[in-house]
């Protein structure tokens, strides 16, 4: 029993040195691991992805371009309704004709600033 190899022996298992229990202890043959793909890629991958970038961007300047043109036309279309707006108030204002030159001269700056002429 003493004399046993190590190739016997059970291994035991108990708390990992680190603390780290959570983590299980990898036992992975350097044989069976995954084969690395090499760094380069190969001319019809790199022109696949180019043109898929083009895509993208391309895609990506029409919305752009769209919600610009949506941003605008809100835009116009309410500096339309202020503009219709302001027209409408002057319209239903009640104005009073100065046909006498002479109060002008009369009349206070206060007086002045709030005259407009139509």
């Amino acid at each position: 029993e003493v004399g046993e190899s190590h190739s016997t022996m059970v291994e035991i298992k108990g708390k990992p040195a680190s603390g780290r229990t959570w983590k299980p202890a990898t036992i992975k043959r350097s044989s069976a691991k995954m084969a690395v793909r090499s760094l380069r890629k190969s001319w019809d991958e790199k022109l696949k992805e180019r043109k898929n970038k083009d895509m993208l961007l391309e895609y990506q300047k029409e919305v752009r371009e769209k919600l610009a043109t949506e941003k605008r036309v809100e835009r116009e279309r309410i500096e339309e309704r202020r503009k219709q707006k302001e027209e409408n108030e002057k319209k239903a204002q009640v104005v009073q004709k100065i046909t006498n030159t002479a109060k002008l001269k009369r009349m206070t700056k206060k007086q002045l600033k709030r005259i407009e002429k139509r």
